[in-house]
């Protein structure tokens, strides 16, 4: 029978019933290890017990009112946020793209207040920010983009942790208005920007008079050890957005303003039906809470470290691995050649992975992940990916 589904993913042959902390079984009772978390979303796990009671606590009162209305528990979320961050207002949505739409929205009016009509925007190479036809048209990826052509314009790409780059676009462009970069590339291939990298950016953008935006969809909500992986830098951007962590599971979006961009949307100028209500707010506030109480930004940072090490020194020597990098629980292993068979073979050896531009094997595990789950996920992937290079000698 044909599936009544649009064909538009490559599903592994398997469907999930039930999870516990970092594990998952399937419908034939079979155990995985979750080494994937949605794809960076389920920051606490499954089945958490401060989540689960938050959704089923707001559920069991109101889930949707509209932004025609107050919210309190997006008001509340809001607060913490900014608290986090340092920034001052916060927009709320329901993805990842559009949080990083929104952002490119605001870039555009910011200059268009500024009598600058057709703004660009800086991205980098490898950048992924998301499949609506503007983030496509600022993502670093020409088989993303392929086919979904007109994109819309204004975009102007360089190298990633190139600020000189960044400079010499500015100069021969002089409508730019905005940066949009990603502290840490996810889909990109697991890129960490460097930090004196973040520093020039920032110190160039606030000389120019432009935003600088930061993407933490992916490296954000506690993954890289710290709040936002931008604070490794000692920095603040104008504008940052969120999502996948956020609220660990329920799809929620956000993008902050601070500086310069915080003020320029007003009533009229952006919106949402769904973004910032009771219940994912509820659940968001729930995974602030937890990440705080539970020291998982610590754990991250401790386990990941620990994580990566291993890793390295098990596959140092290993012909065909270029490098294992990351910071936190946000790792990739690079190797010389596309390796999208590992996915489904560490599937059938219990671990859930997956596999990012071609040949990077990518980590994004649960912030709750122990030193010893830890060391099973190289105890499982290490002999796979030997097995697999060893194959193409």
């Amino acid at each position: 029978m044909t599936s009544p589904l649009a064909n538009i993913y490559a599903r592994l042959p398997v469907s999930f019933t039930h999870g516990q902390g970092v594990w998952l079984w399937d419908a034939q009772g079979r155990k995985y290890l979750d080494a994937l978390a949605g794809i960076g979303v389920s920051c606490l796990g499954h089945a958490h017990p401060r989540l689960v009671a938050a959704i089923s606590e707001q559920a069991a009162r109101v889930i949707h009112t509209s932004n025609i209305y107050d919210v309190p528990q997006q008001t509340a979320l809001a607060a913490r946020l900014t608290a986090l961050s340092g920034m001052r207002e916060v927009a709320f949505n329901n993805s990842g793209s559009e949080a990083n739409e929104a952002a490119i929205k605001l870039a555009r009016y910011y200059a268009y207040q500024r009598g600058n009509r057709h703004a660009h925007i800086i991205t980098m190479d490898s950048s992924w920010h998301g499949r609506t036809l503007a983030t496509l048209a600022a993502t670093g990826s020409e088989k993303a983009r392929k086919g979904f052509e007109p994109l819309p314009s204004g975009f102007i790409q360089v190298p990633y942790n190139n600020a000189d780059a960044i400079r010499a676009a500015g100069d021969a462009e002089p409508r730019v208005a905005a940066v949009l970069l990603e502290a840490l590339q996810g889909e990109g291939g697991i890129r960490p920007s460097d930090i004196a990298f973040l520093q020039d950016v920032r110190r160039l953008c606030t000389e120019r008079g432009w935003l600088l935006m930061i993407d933490e969809v992916q490296s954000g909500i506690g993954r890289t050890g710290k709040w936002f992986a931008h604070q490794w830098a000692d920095i603040v951007p104008d504008v940052m957005t969120l999502a996948k962590g956020l609220a660990g599971g329920v799809p929620i979006g956000a993008m902050l303003a601070a500086g310069p961009a915080a003020g320029v949307f007003t009533p009229g100028s952006h919106g949402t039906t769904f973004g910032g209500g009771p219940l994912v707010c509820a659940a968001g506030l729930a995974v602030l809470d937890a990440l705080e109480s539970e020291n998982l930004l610590d754990n991250a940072h401790q386990v990941g470290s620990h994580l990566k090490d291993r890793l390295a020194a098990e596959l140092a020597g290993t012909p065909g691995v270029t490098e294992v990098r990351g910071r936190g629980l946000m790792l990739g292993i690079e190797l010389a050649r596309p390796c999208g068979v590992l996915a489904a073979r560490a599937l059938d050896a219990g671990l859930l992975i997956n596999v990012t531009r071609e040949r990077v094997v990518r980590l994004l595990p649960p912030l709750i992940l122990s030193r010893q789950e830890a060391d099973q996920i190289v105890e499982i992937l290490v002999p796979l990916i030997r097995q697999f290079l060893a194959e193409h000698t």
